[in-house]
């Protein structure tokens, strides 16, 4: 632990008995209510005096582009999911009067985007980027004697800028964070761990301290390191240092705990280290926490990732940032409940596509323990869509790179930083180089621990890993083509391999899998998205790649996957619908099946499969070949029809499912795990009758009213018996009575032009979801209602701020 000066002990006792002392604590203000929005771009908006009687009143996080239109003439395309794009202005007066000695900030986590922000109509700033965050330092626009007006111009007429839907607005958190003249600025604050056994831990902690003021001050640090459970673990008091007029001073602190209780994901143990920046007399001027966490984390090109000494096969998803039915503007239970659903499958990682994320969504990953690859762009100086990143990446990368990482870097959950996303660069080898290099240079300048890699964009093509590019990298990444990046490993087996981004199926899965070089790898992608339709065209607003879908429910993908990632044990059937299904009766290993009856044959490879249905209610009710598909990690499984045994068939080495194809019969099929460990888990389908009622389950009984709180309320068509009826097309109509909000509905389909703010939704597969949360105190109720069924509803807890 390091110790201050003599006087040190003095200040801190009087900082126990002086009120004055804390008075200049930073205080951090939301900024979400209040605001007033025009959709058009008129002269004077950024002025306070200019009136804004014609505008609306809006709170934010806000993402006006998602309330649509869709319409195929939009400039954005199918990259933006023909949604619209335009000017937007919002304004809103500051609650502030500005005091001597204490500095203002204005703090955006994303606006979408080439922003422009003013202060009583100055221009305090601009950033065309729309995924990074902002800070702007406000003190000297503000006025004491009268109202202080904040204008924030966000445009998106420049389209298409992404390949994806982007969004519209300040969709992210807004914040004013007041401090003193002394204070730690946007990242300012880094918290490493050097050393690590079961006995102890060396924390390195650096604090950057910014001097705002005319003249030159004093000024320490005291940090307070507080463990998972909340107990204070470590404390350490820096020198006092002086910090010249408009300057920045790196402090740095070396703090040991004892017994460390390491992150990791099946215990994301987090650390908080307390900051407070003190001057020469002793008043505190500014502070700050940081979670972190305390871990080993390493890629070896031998043997892959390790954590915490542990070898872990990365089974990561990439993820892009909008929230389906609320677009860009995404609350932090949408990404929970997403997380959530994907760790239950088996994922243990994420990739952020292909862009700087929300800090809400790290926030998440560090809590329920799931690994990270961040990532920064997706194009450099060459354009993937006309007016996109590759306008401003000479100009600005250096400065966006070093934000991201500062603001992201005490994030546990973060293993990998990645320079960019299938760069179009690399058909310029030295033009590649210098902005690699370029790239490099910043991420380990702010951040010496961890490695960066990239996602390749067919690398033998451009010659990466002849031309020394790939080597550049800490970690190589390659989308796809996994025997390559397997070839390019073997070529060189020094270097450290990931898949950046793969496929679904099982060539993809099992090079990876079979490969102890391969760090792991990252799908494509871990939940549907919304745009780059622009390759199937119109209708088609959304892209039905992910696990699972808009709503966070699974696709059928899903529990495949489930059966090669999950450590529990997993047991799912599907009807896998084939025009015809023959072969020799056999188990899943080539051997000997048991004798199964005729229209009961039990195949190891069957034809190639048309559709796959998680249900057993076909079009066609009359006998016709259909296939019984299982996934499961069950060494063997027992399937049946009607309640007679179609045999059981073995784990299959090269992870395909196992089959039975069968002709087909109403009623129920079944699958059993047979492993005694397993306890007889099975799942079931059964055939569906006639449409009866609507079915409603929410995600939590209990519901904030704030804009990060929400649950999903699932609707789902059911008949008589509680079988989901798959091709019910009854129109549902939701409504909420009592203390509670309808934000959105939606079904999940690609094509779904309906707005998402409509209170009635077609079912799809015989389900409709709506997104709801509380308003203030209270109970409310959801009831949806359709033609000739009977309603569903479901009681709801609000809880108000």
């Amino acid at each position: 632990m390091s110790q201050g000066f003599s006087h040190a002990a003095v200040i801190f006792a009087i900082l126990a008995s002086s009120s004055a002392a804390v008075a200049g604590e930073r205080k951090v203000t939301p900024l979400t209510e209040d605001w007033r929005f025009i959709e058009s771009d008129p002269e004077g908006a950024e002025r306070a005096d200019t009136p804004t009687t014609e505008w609306r009143t809006v709170s934010v996080p806000d993402d006006w582009a998602i309330a649509g239109p869709v319409t195929p003439d939009a400039r954005a395309g199918g990259e933006n999911g023909f949604f619209p794009t335009g000017v937007g202005w919002y304004r809103r007066n500051l609650d502030i009067r500005p005091a001597p000695g204490r500095r203002y900030f204005v703090e955006f986590d994303g606006i979408m985007e080439r922003s422009g922000v003013w202060v009583n109509g100055h221009h305090v700033g601009y950033r065309p980027m729309g995924y990074v965050s902002l800070r702007y330092d406000i003190t000297r626009h503000l006025r004491t004697d009268g109202p202080n007006v904040i204008a924030v111009r966000a445009d998106t007429s420049a389209a298409p800028s992404s390949r994806w839907y982007n969004g519209s607005g300040i969709y992210r958190h807004v914040r004013l964070i007041e401090t003193g003249d002394l204070h730690v600025p946007q990242g300012g604050a880094f918290v490493r761990t050097t050393a690590i056994s079961a006995d102890a831990a060396t924390l390195s902690a650096s604090v950057e301290i910014h001097n705002a003021g005319e003249a030159a001050r004093g000024a320490m640090v005291e940090l307070i390191i507080t463990d998972p459970d909340g107990r204070q673990a470590g404390r350490a008091r820096t020198p006092m240092t002086q910090v010249s007029a408009d300057r920045t001073q790196l402090v740095t602190s070396e703090i040991r705990i004892a017994s460390p209780r390491r992150w990791d994901i099946d215990n994301p143990a987090l650390y908080r280290a307390s900051i407070r920046v003190l001057d020469d007399r002793g008043q505190t001027m500014d502070t700050e926490t940081v979670s972190f966490g305390v871990r080993t984390a390493e890629f070896r090109a031998d043997t892959g990732f390790w954590l915490n000494g542990r070898k872990i096969k990365l089974k990561g998803v990439a993820l892009h940032h909008d929230g389906g039915a609320v677009g860009a503007a995404v609350p932090a239970a949408i990404w929970r409940q997403r997380l959530t659903a994907l760790k239950a499958l088996g994922v243990n990682a994420i990739r952020t596509a292909h862009n700087v994320p929300s800090p809400e969504l790290l926030d998440l990953t560090d809590e329920l323990g799931l690994l990270v690859m961040d990532e920064l762009f997706d194009q450099w100086n060459v354009a993937k869509t006309p007016n996109d990143y590759h306008l401003f990446f000479s100009d600005w990368h250096k400065r966006d790179t070093a934000d991201m990482i500062r603001r992201d870097r005490n994030h546990p959950s973060i293993i990998l930083w990645s320079a960019g996303n299938e760069i179009h660069d690399t058909a310029y080898p030295v033009q590649a180089k210098a902005a690699l290099r370029s790239v490099l240079d910043v991420a380990h300048a702010n951040d010496p621990d961890r490695p960066v890699t990239m996602g390749l964009f067919r690398p033998n093509v451009t010659g990466d890993y002849d031309n020394g590019f790939a080597d550049m990298l800490d970690v190589v990444g390659q989308n796809y083509r996994e025997n390559e990046l397997a070839a390019a490993h073997r070529q060189n087996p020094a270097r450290r391999i990931v898949g950046t981004e793969n496929g679904h199926n099982r060539v993809n899965w099992v090079p990876v899998r079979d490969n102890p070089a391969y760090a792991g790898m990252f799908l494509w992608t871990g939940v549907d998205y919304l745009g780059e339709s622009n390759r199937v065209g119109w209708p088609y607003i959304s892209r039905h790649n992910g696990l699972l879908d808009r709503t966070g429910a699974p696709h059928v993908r899903a529990f495949e996957r489930a059966s090669w990632w999950s450590e529990k044990p997993v047991i799912h059937v599907v009807r896998n619908a084939i025009p015809n299904a023959a072969g020799p009766a056999t188990d899943g290993a080539g051997g000997p099946n048991q004798p199964v009856l005729p229209t009961m044959i039990a195949v190891a490879t069957p034809p190639t499969p048309v559709a796959l249905f998680d249900d057993w209610t076909p079009a066609d009710a009359s006998p016709h070949p259909e296939m019984i598909e299982v996934y499961s990690n069950c060494r063997q499984v027992e399937a049946f029809l009607n309640g007679r045994s179609l045999g059981s068939l073995s784990i299959n080495a090269d992870a395909s499912p196992r089959r039975w194809a069968v002709t087909y019969a109403p009623g129920e099929v079944r699958a059993v795990c047979l492993d005694p460990e397993a306890k007889g888990i099975s799942d079931r389908l059964r055939t569906a009758g006639a449409p009866a009622a609507i079915r409603l389950t929410a995600d939590s009984p209990t519901v904030g009213s704030d804009f990060d709180s929400m649950t999903y309320v699932r609707a789902e068509i059911v008949d008589a018996k509680g079988v989901v009826v798959p091709g019910a097309n009854q129109l549902m109509r939701f409504s909420i009575e009592g203390a509670g909000k309808l934000i959105a509905t939606d079904n999940g389909s690609v094509t779904e032009h309906r707005p998402f703010a409509a209170p009635e939704r077609q079912p799809r597969n015989g389900y409709a979801t709506a997104l709801v949360r509380g308003a203030g105190n209270g109970r409310f109720t959801v009831r949806v209602r359709a033609d000739g069924l009977k309603p569903g509803v479901v009681t709801l807890q609000a809880k108000g701020p």
